[in-house]
C-alpha cells in the first residue's frame, strides 16, 4: 500500500475539515469504543503510520482509506469529516438486530469519565428537576462548578442522580450511565485550588459560579444498545 495519501474527490463546495479535526474525531471514537489507534489501523488493514497520515491530511486523502477507517470505528465517513449532523439524534430506524446489555461497574465508571456534560436529577420543593452541568470525574467522584444559589448547588448530604449518555446515530446504538450519590460542597481552599487546576472545562453558562459540588457515587449502573 502506498504511504502517501491520494487526493479525495469531495463534491465542489463541500467544507474541508480543519487540520486536526479528523484526528480529534478518531480519538473520540477510540475512547467511546475502548480501542487503541493501533487496533483501528489493524481493523482498517493499514499501518499505524498510514492512519496517522490520513488523519493529518484534513480530508484530502484516499476515499477508500476513509471508508475503511470509518468502518473500523463503526461510524460513517461524513461523521469523521464533518462531525455529528445537526438533526436531533434518535430519529433514525433501529438497527436490524439490536441487543440491550447491562454494563459492569468498572466499564460504567470508565465511560462516565469520557464526557464533559451530564445531567443532575434531584427533588426540590417544586418537584423533581433534571439540569445539565459541565463536569469532570476526579478520583472516582463527579465534580462541577455552579452558582451557590442555583438548584444544582443542592444542600450537602442531598441524594441526587447523575446521568450521562452517548448516541451513535450512524449505528442506531448508544449507552447511558446512571450514578447515585450524595452531594458535598467543597470549601477547603486547597481542594478548591486543586479542582480548578484539574477540571477539564469551566461552566458553559458563564457568570460567577464559584461553588464546587462533589458527588460521591454509591451506585453506578449502565446499559448499552449494541448491534449484533
Amino acid at each position: 500500500m502506498s504511504q502517501n495519501p491520494t487526493p479525495s474527490h469531495r463534491p465542489a463546495g463541500a467544507p474541508k475539515p480543519q487540520a486536526g479535526e479528523v484526528a480529534r474525531r478518531v480519538t473520540q471514537r477510540c475512547a467511546m469504543l475502548g480501542i487503541s489507534r493501533e487496533e483501528v489501523a489493524r481493523r482498517a488493514g493499514m499501518s499505524p503510520h498510514y492512519l496517522e497520515l490520513l488523519q493529518e491530511a484534513s480530508g484530502d486523502f484516499d476515499p477508500a482509506g476513509l471508508l475503511r477507517i470509518a468502518a473500523a470505528l463503526r461510524t460513517t465517513p461524513d461523521e469523521l469529516l464533518e462531525g455529528t449532523a445537526a438533526e436531533p439524534p434518535g430519529q433514525g430506524s433501529a438497527a436490524p438486530h439490536p441487543v440491550l446489555q447491562k454494563l459492569g461497574a468498572e466499564e460504567c465508571r470508565d465511560r462516565l469519565g469520557t464526557h464533559g456534560v451530564g445531567r443532575v436529577a434531584m427533588a426540590t420543593s417544586e418537584g423533581p428537576v433534571v439540569l445539565p452541568v459541565n463536569y469532570t470525574v476526579l478520583a472516582g467522584t463527579i465534580v462541577y462548578r455552579t452558582d451557590p444559589d442555583a438548584v444544582t448547588a443542592a444542600a450537602p448530604g442531598t441524594e441526587v442522580a447523575f446521568e450521562v449518555d452517548h448516541v451513535d446515530e450512524a449505528m442506531s446504538s448508544g449507552w447511558s450511565i446512571l450514578a447515585v450519590g450524595r452531594v458535598e460542597h467543597v470549601d477547603d481552599p486547597g481542594d478548591v485550588r486543586q479542582l480548578s487546576e484539574q477540571a477539564a472545562t469551566g461552566p458553559w453558562a458563564g457568570g460567577k459560579r464559584d461553588l464546587w459540588v462533589r458527588i460521591n457515587p454509591t451506585q453506578v449502573t449502565g446499559r448499552v444498545i449494541r448491534t449484533s
